[in-house]
C-alpha cells in the first residue's frame, strides 16, 4: 500500500489505499506485461503559466511550430478503404484530403489548388473521387499527387517546366490510423513514440476494431484545456459522483513515456478509496457504468457469498462481449475487460484500448477563436472474427446546446459523464481569464499527465517557427 505522510521526495506521495497494480495482481486472468508495469517520472513541482490558454499569440506560435511538427492522426485506414476513397482532416489553418490512389498508397495531400488556392475538398468532409478537381477553374491532379489536367493550357506555358503535383505530408500507418506530419525533416512515427509505446500498440491490435459511433462537438475553451480535463481521475469525486461506487478514483494509476506518450489506468469494479467503508460488493455491481451497456443485454450479475464484484464482472463481460462482438476474448486478460486504460499521444489523440471503455478522443483547436476546441468522441468495437461487414460510423455534430446523451446510439449513461467532464470547461476558461494568479498548480502524481503534456507544448513553441515548405513537400 502507498503513503502519503512521512519524509518523502518531490513525487513519492500516492494515495494511502490499495495501488492499481495490487487489484489488477488479483485478477483471475493475468494482466500482460504493458498492464502490469509502471512508468512514473518527476518532472517538478512548479505552477505553469496561464498564458498558453488565454493568449491568442501563443496559439499563433502553436500553429506556427507544433502543429506543423508533430504526428496527428488524420482518420483511420478504414474511412478511405477503396481508391479514390477521400477524408479531410483539418487542423487550425491546414487542411488535408487523405485519400488512396489507384494502387492502394495513402496520401495526405495540402488541400489547396496550386492554381488560386481554391480549397479541392469542403473541409469536414469525406466521400469518393476518381480524381482532385478544383471546383473553380478546373485544375485536376491524379490521385496520387501528379497533375492530370490544366484547362486552356496554352495560356499556362510558362509553368511547364515547374513541378506541379501537389504538396504532401508524410504518411504512416500504425493500429489502423493513418498518421501525418507536415515536416519532411521529422522523425519516425515509432521513433516519435518509443519502443515501449510501440510495444503497446502491438499488443492492442486496434487495426482489428471498427468506429461504430463518432460524435464531435465544439466548447468555448481552449484546446490544452480542454485536453486536459481528461488527463487525471483526481476530478471523478467532484465531478462525477454517480461513479465513485464502482470507480478506483485517487488511486489511479499514472505513468510518462518519452516525450509524447503518458497514460492513467484507473481501475473498475471497486469502490474508491474515500467511499471504502460505505459501499458493498452489490452497491460496486449496481452502480458499474460502461461506454456501451447495451453489451449487458440490460441484466447485472447476482454476488454469491464471499465473491468479489470486480472479478464476477470480468467473467460476465467476457461472455457478453463476445457474444455481442462474435470475437473470441479468451486471451484477454480480466483488466483489460475492465479497466480505463486512457493514452494521451501528444499533441491531441487520446487512446482508450480496454474492452468496456473502447474510445478515441480527438482535440482540434479553432482556427478563429483560440478559446474554441473542436472535441471529437468515437466508440470502437471489436471486428467479428468470422468476418461478417462492419460499417465505419459517420460523425455526428452536436450543436453547444445539445447533450452528448442526444447522440444516435450514445449510451445514456455515458453521455452524462461526458457532458459532466465539459461543463466545467468554459467556467475554467473565464476563470483563468479572470484570476489574479498568472499561473496553475499541479499535483506531482495525479496531475503528471498535465505537467508532461505542456513540457512537451513549451519543447515546440520554443523552436523556431517551421512553415510548410511546398515545394519541399510535392510528392512527384
Amino acid at each position: 500500500m502507498n503513503v502519503e505522510t512521512g519524509m518523502l521526495q518531490p513525487g513519492e506521495a500516492r494515495c494511502p489505499a490499495e495501488t492499481t497494480q495490487e487489484i489488477i495482481a488479483r485478477d483471475r486472468v493475468a494482466a500482460p506485461a504493458w498492464a502490469a508495469s509502471e512508468s512514473y517520472e518527476y518532472l517538478g513541482s512548479e505552477d505553469i503559466s496561464k498564458d498558453r490558454y488565454v493568449n491568442p499569440a501563443f496559439a499563433t506560435a502553436e500553429f506556427e511550430r507544433l502543429w506543423t511538427r508533430t504526428w496527428q492522426m488524420a482518420c483511420r485506414e478504414d474511412h478511405i478503404p477503396e481508391a479514390g476513397d477521400y477524408y479531410v482532416y483539418d487542423i487550425g489553418p491546414y487542411s488535408f484530403v487523405v485519400t488512396r490512389d489507384d494502387v492502394g498508397d495513402i496520401h495526405a495531400h495540402f488541400n489547396a489548388c496550386l492554381h488560386r488556392g481554391t480549397k479541392l475538398k469542403p473541409s469536414a468532409t469525406a466521400g469518393y473521387a476518381m480524381n482532385l478537381k478544383c471546383p473553380f477553374h478546373g485544375w485536376t491532379w491524379n490521385l496520387d499527387g501528379s497533375l492530370k489536367e490544366i484547362p486552356e493550357k496554352w495560356d499556362f506555358a510558362h509553368t511547364a517546366g515547374r513541378r506541379n503535383c501537389l504538396p504532401q505530408a508524410r504518411v504512416e500507418l500504425l493500429g489502423g490510423f493513418v498518421w501525418i506530419n507536415m515536416d519532411p525533416l521529422a522523425p519516425a512515427l515509432a521513433d516519435y513514440l518509443g519502443p515501449e509505446i510501440m510495444a503497446h500498440m502491438a499488443a492492442w491490435k486496434l487495426e482489428e476494431r471498427y468506429i461504430y459511433l463518432h460524435v464531435q462537438k465544439s466548447y468555448p475553451a481552449n484546446w490544452k484545456l480542454t485536453m486536459e480535463a481528461f488527463m487525471e481521475a483526481y476530478h471523478v469525486g467532484d465531478t462525477h459522483p454517480q461513479v465513485a461506487p464502482a470507480n478506483g478514483d485517487v488511486n489511479s494509476q499514472y505513468d510518462v513515456y518519452g516525450a509524447h506518450v503518458n497514460r492513467f489506468i484507473s481501475t473498475l469494479g471497486v469502490v474508491s478509496p474515500k467511499l471504502r467503508d460505505r459501499y458493498s460488493e452489490k452497491d460496486i455491481i449496481d452502480n458499474f457504468t460502461l461506454g456501451d451497456s447495451s453489451s449487458l443485454g440490460g441484466s447485472k450479475p447476482e454476488l454469491k457469498d464471499g465473491e468479489r464484484a470486480r472479478q464476477v464482472m470480468a467473467d460476465m463481460f467476457r461472455s457478453m462481449f463476445e457474444t455481442a462482438t462474435k470475437a473470441d476474448l479468451s486471451g484477454i486478460s480480466d483488466t483489460e475487460l475492465l479497466d480505463t486504460y486512457s493514452y494521451t499521444f501528444f499533441p491531441n489523440l487520446f487512446l482508450f484500448p480496454g474492452i468496456s471503455l473502447p474510445m478515441i478522443y480527438r482535440f482540434r483547436p479553432d482556427a478563429k477563436d483560440h478559446r474554441r476546441t473542436i472535441y471529437e468522441v468515437m466508440f470502437m468495437r471489436p471486428k467479428p472474427r468470422d468476418g461478417s461487414e462492419v460499417e465505419t460510423a459517420e460523425v455526428q455534430v452536436l450543436e453547444d446546446r445539445q447533450s452528448f446523451a442526444e447522440a444516435d446510439g450514445m449510451d445514456p449513461g455515458f453521455g452524462v459523464i461526458l457532458d459532466q467532464d465539459t461543463d466545467n470547461l468554459h467556467a475554467q476558461q473565464e476563470g483563468l481569464e479572470a484570476s489574479a494568479k498568472p499561473s496553475l498548480t499541479l499535483g506531482d502524481y495525479q496531475e503528471i499527465r498535465i505537467r508532461h503534456f505542456e513540457l512537451a507544448v513549451d519543447k515546440y513553441v520554443a523552436m523556431p517557427p517551421k512553415l510548410p515548405d511546398w515545394t519541399a513537400l510535392q510528392g512527384r
